[in-house]
């Protein structure tokens, strides 16, 4: 099935769940995560299932001044 990350498409297993496609994508916390512009709280990446063509979005915090 295809979905995009961060703008880039990618091809995953069928019933993927976000953890685990993010965990292919290589993120590392901390990070926020939204689907398809909606935020999805960290303690629901495992449960949630990913569908054809979402789109997920993945921000690391920035250090700065």
């Amino acid at each position: 099935m295809k979905i995009v990350i961060n703008g880039q498409s990618a091809v995953v297993a069928e019933q993927i769940s976000l953890s685990e496609a993010l965990a292919n994508y290589g993120a590392r916390p901390p990070f926020a995560v939204a689907v398809n512009g909606d935020f999805v709280p960290r303690n629901q990446c495992e449960t949630k299932t990913l569908n054809e063509g979402d789109s997920i979005e993945l921000l690391s915090p920035i250090q700065g001044g």
